[in-house]
């Protein structure tokens, strides 16, 4: 139960405001939402004005570090050098790479390529060929706060198949961002990308999904795509999660590898697509804090 506070109290999200000047009307319809049934997000979920500005700040870098590998991705370089260009760049613009020693991974970026569908390690002995499409997956601290997002890549001349896939992948993002409003629900987002997804006679992961971020690199709530419109949380201002669904060419289901602990891939080898962005809910809609 989250703690009353008196009216003319300062409000809980640390603005220095009164409370009835703040959050009284926002705590009012999450209580309408509540007293339905539905999942609402705690007081802790949601980010303050101070921490919107450093979560955007983080994701300027990102978004800058994405830009830098889309720059020199290409034939014949390897997973090893992109892990590098990262390390780098993010450090260079006084970051900290996330993914780097996070729970035991050893690199400073995931690179998955074609049937792998996230998480993929880099290494030397993995080297970008023609007709590789690869997902880079940034993520970034930058004083304490944290960023996130991910591209395709195609390599060289990718097969049609591949290229749909992509293209497909992308714009299911951008079908799910835009059912991001105040008061709508994560499952929105969920239904126009599966429903995309299986118009086009792919599958949609079910056991990996989004996340919220902001003040940890893995926050609630956990972001399914495979769930219907008017479920789920509660889109309320000031939540900051990841759109990033993992839609597959064949099966959705996948395996993750035995020795590294970490690396997923299509359990029938087919090929995978990833896209993500990190957006916040606002008043009126949302921004895309990276992209």
């Amino acid at each position: 139960m989250e703690i009353k506070i008196g009216r003319n109290d300062p409000c809980w999200c640390g603005s220095g405001k009164k409370y009835k000047k703040c959050h009284c009307d926002f705590d009012e319809i999450i209580e309408e939402h509540r007293v339905l049934g539905e999942i609402v997000p705690p007081r802790e979920l949601i980010k303050n004005k101070e921490q919107i500005k450093g979560i955007k700040e983080s994701g300027v870098i990102n978004t800058a570090v994405l830009d830098y590998v889309a720059e020199n991705i290409k034939v014949g370089c390897t997973t090893e050098d992109i892990d590098k260009w990262v390390y780098s760049k993010t450090v260079e613009l006084g970051a900290v790479p996330a993914p780097l020693n996070y729970e035991g991974f050893p690199k400073s970026v995931c690179t998955s390529i074609d049937n792998v569908v996230c998480h993929g390690i880099p290494s030397p002995d993995v080297v970008l060929k023609e007709g590789d499409i690869i997902n880079v997956d940034i993520s970034t601290i930058y004083k304490g706060y944290f960023s996130d997002a991910s591209r395709m890549f195609c390599i060289g001349n990718v097969s049609e198949e591949k290229r749909k896939l992509v293209e497909i992948t992308e714009k299911s993002v951008e079908l799910g961002l835009a059912q991001v409003k105040p008061w709508g629900h994560l499952g929105d987002i969920a239904q126009v990308i599966k429903d995309l997804a299986h118009e086009n006679g792919y599958t949609v992961v079910r056991e990996i999904g989004g996340h919220g971020i902001g003040l940890e690199f893995h926050e609630d709530p956990w972001v399914s795509y495979v769930t219907n419109k008017g479920t789920d949380m509660l889109l309320a201002p000031g939540l900051c999660f990841t759109i990033e669904p993992m839609i597959n060419m064949g099966t959705h289901r996948i395996n993750t590898d035995k020795e590294d602990g970490w690396t997923v891939r299509t359990a029938d080898g087919k090929p995978s697509a990833q896209r993500e962005i990190q957006v916040i809910v606002t008043d009126d809609g949302c921004e895309v804090i990276s992209h």
